[in-house]
């Protein structure tokens, strides 16, 4: 019974959040929510069956604030999915005889922080270790190293599929 549901808003369909099955099966029993999409799998009880989600809408909508998606290291590597800002190396490439991996992978500040530069959105990216040592506390400029394109603030949705790494079946409900 392991794995993630995406939770939308009842009437407007917008995705809320991505919650575990256990969650989205106590929300479908108790008549809060319906199922939209199915996994093809099935939860066994002693009399019965239930298919497990993948998606479910909850029956009511409720009022949400806009949210803005909190910075986060694990939101920056999601966000470039884990693609080095710099050169562009990404896990499974050969970096110097040596494969990489996510964890080789770490978040650059584009205005260093012994600079003043802060922990946002707009301030950070995925970069290789390499390039992040190679810059170290300079600017890309002053080490001769140039942006292959310009750090934004994500969607609140995009970082939703992105930390839910959710199936195909989610993508039409979120505007990637």
């Amino acid at each position: 019974m392991y794995g993630h549901v995406l939770l939308l808003n009842g009437s407007t369909w917008e995705p809320l959040t991505v919650i575990s099955v256990p969650r989205a099966i106590n929300l479908l029993l108790a008549g809060k929510a319906i199922m939209v999409e199915e996994t093809g799998r099935f939860l066994h009880t002693v009399r019965t069956q239930f298919p497990v989600p993948s998606v479910i809408a909850l029956k009511r909508y409720i009022n949400v604030p806009r949210r803005h998606a909190s910075w986060s290291r694990k939101g920056v590597l999601a966000r470039d999915n884990y693609t080095c800002i710099y050169c562009g190396a990404r896990p499974g490439d050969v970096v110097r005889g040596k494969v990489l991996h996510k964890t080789d992978f770490t978040v650059d500040h584009i205005l260093p922080k012994s600079r003043g530069g802060r922990d946002v959105w707009t301030n950070t990216a995925c970069a290789c270790y390499t390039c992040n040592h190679r810059k170290g506390g300079r600017t890309d400029r002053e080490a001769g190293m140039r942006l292959r394109w310009e750090p934004k603030i994500p969607r609140t949705s995009y970082i939703v599929i992105q930390m839910g790494k959710g199936p195909d079946a989610w993508k039409k409900y979120i505007e990637v």
